[in-house]
């Protein structure tokens, strides 16, 4: 029997590898279909055919528009659009975001039905010990349930889709040609939308979060704080500091996930004040926002820009990435400086020793190094391919199976947080795809950098930042003060809210158990509010070249020059 368990896993992970490359013989959305795209890339400047005829492409509003138009006239005019689609899918995305405000009180009502359906139950003998069966399981109370699916907050923007596609179907189908019409157009717009970003969190989520790369991280982060004493104190500015940077290199994804295992491990853990505890949070989602923009492919909004704007590696380090790298210690020494006092007040709510493993999961044994080497190499394959999903899916499949192979050394690779992490950013990409038709138009409006940069900020905390800077990406004729204004206002302002940076979900979904009622959306913003002004001044104050001068801009050839110099000679 000792050996069941590992076979069964085994014989499930190769189930899995047989269905996923029986996916990969599957046609795609576009070979599958036999109509042609309702908007082809090329005619329309868009990145891939559109197959949906919603959302409507930011150029085709722009044959209509006048220059003279003001911001108003256009949002008025784009709002009615398709018989009001756009106005009505936005005021959807509106309520899924009011509904991430709410999601502590449905948390309370699920534990208030949870408390009268097991007094009933005992009452009347239907829990598992008064049943005579063997592994009786209690009766359970489908509206606790409910409600606790309505307050997580990773599921709020899936089951908002929900409504969107109720939308679809209204203006594309019973408006039009039929409920068959609408679906259509909605599994369209599925097919539509890029979801690589999502399964890629969940991956590489799921890999930082295993032992050996978690252990790993902690021995880097321990010989920094070491140099300061090793005290809680010293572990909190490492953790803050040299984890958001690696981010630049591991991904923010895999920065998040471990930053927060091990803030909640030599943080967390120790029952810091409410108000200590939102302040670390709301430090952490703006690091990590910031703290990627040394490379140009690790943060989500550089990754969206960097090769049609051409920020690459050099451009993102000479004008991002020290500046970031200054931020986040102006950042965190300032709130070092203001919570130092309570720094002598963590400790643990039970007299223990913190040294000593308490469960497996939390037990000091070494890793052998070639195991951490594997699963660093994993790791760096993931963010390599993190491009093609059918490459990073299909090494996840294998790295499972490692994992099993040397269990002894390994915490269970636990599925439940990703998953639901990738839930949230799938809806929000859904919802997402729908607002360029308001973002465009604030984003193309405004010439003052600083305006735009603070605009960019607000909006990236009510929508994903990636898309933010997508959006912006697909106006033309942008000038490299308006584009450094909104790369740095979507940096800025990724910490802000969940939902505002593609890794916050994943810091919420470890952290969150910290905080009573789940995390509140206000603390956090209130929070996050000084160290956003902190990283908006630095990209803001302190001059780079990279400012005022465009990467894409050529260099003007010598004949050109010549030709500028001498005007004479032209002929």
């Amino acid at each position: 029997m000792t050996t069941f368990r590992p076979v069964k896993h085994l014989l499930s992970i190769r189930l899995l590898l047989v269905l996923f490359v029986a996916t990969l013989s599957l046609p795609t959305a576009e070979a599958a279909s036999k109509k042609e795209p309702a908007y082809s890339a090329e005619e329309y400047g868009l990145g891939h055919d559109q197959h949906a005829i919603f959302p409507i492409p930011l150029s085709e509003y722009d044959k209509e528009e006048g220059d003279d138009w003001s911001i108003m006239q256009k949002l008025k005019h784009r709002a009615g659009q398709q018989g009001g689609f756009n106005l009505v899918a936005s005021i959807i995305f509106l309520c899924a975001i009011l509904h991430t405000f709410l999601s502590g009180y449905f948390i309370e009502m699920a534990h208030i039905h949870e408390k009268k359906h097991k007094e009933k139950i005992e009452k009347l003998g239907l829990t598992a010990e008064a049943k005579p069966h063997e592994d009786a399981q209690d009766h359970v109370s489908f509206k606790a349930h409910l409600f606790h699916f309505l307050g997580e907050v990773e599921a709020i923007f899936g089951i908002w889709v929900i409504a969107l596609a109720g939308a679809v179907l209204w203006f594309f189908g019973i408006q039009g040609e039929g409920i068959g019409a609408g679906m259509t157009q909605f599994k369209g717009y599925i097919d539509d939308v890029n979801f690589t970003e999502p399964a890629f969190v969940v991956i590489i989520m799921a890999i930082a979060a295993t032992r050996p790369v978690v252990r790993f991280a902690e021995h880097i982060v321990d010989k920094v704080a070491k140099i300061f004493g090793g005290t809680p104190a010293s572990w909190w500015f490492s953790a803050l500091t040299v984890t958001p940077l690696l981010g630049s290199f591991i991904t923010e994804p895999a920065a998040m996930t471990i930053a927060a295992f091990l803030l909640s491990k030599k943080f967390f853990d120790l029952n810091p004040s409410p108000k200590f505890a939102y302040a670390t949070l709301g430090l952490l989602f703006v690091n990590i926002s910031v703290g990627g923009t040394l490379t140009h492919f690790a943060a989500p909004p550089v990754l969206m820009i960097a090769e049609k704007w051409s920020f690459g590696m050099s451009y993102m380090f000479l004008n991002f990435g020290w500046k970031a790298a200054i931020g986040i210690l102006i950042a965190n020494t300032a709130y070092f400086l203001y919570f130092r006092d309570q720094f002598s007040n963590l400790k643990k709510s039970d007299s223990r020793d913190m040294h000593i493993p308490i469960r497996w999961v939390d037990r000091e044994d070494p890793i052998p190094t070639w195991i951490t080497v594997m699963h660093l190499l994993f790791l760096a394959g993931t963010v390599y391919f993190a491009h093609d999903p059918k490459l990073f899916i299909g090494g996840f499949l294998f790295f499972l199976g490692f994992t099993q192979a040397t269990g002894h050394h390994q915490n269970e690779v636990n599925m439940k947080s990703p998953i639901l992490v990738g839930f949230f950013l799938a809806g929000l990409v859904i919802h997402g795809g729908c607002q360029g038709w308001w973002i465009s138009v604030l984003l193309t409006s405004i010439d003052n950098q600083w305006v735009l940069m603070i605009g960019s900020t607000l909006l990236t905390a009510f929508n994903d930042n990636a898309a933010i800077t997508y959006l912006a990406s697909q106006a033309p004729n942008l000038s490299i003060g308006v584009k450094y204004a909104v790369l740095a206002g979507a940096v800025t302002g990724g910490g802000l809210t969940v939902i505002a940076n593609a890794p916050n979900p994943a810091g919420q979904s470890i952290l969150g158990s910290y905080f009573k009622g789940g995390v509140s959306p206000m603390g956090l913003a209130k929070a996050a509010i000084i160290p956003t002004i902190i990283m908006g001044a630095c990209f803001m104050l302190i001059p780079s070249s990279g400012m005022t001068k465009d990467p894409k801009a050529p260099e003007p050839t010598k004949e050109l020059a010549e030709s500028a110099a001498n005007p004479k000679k032209v002929q």
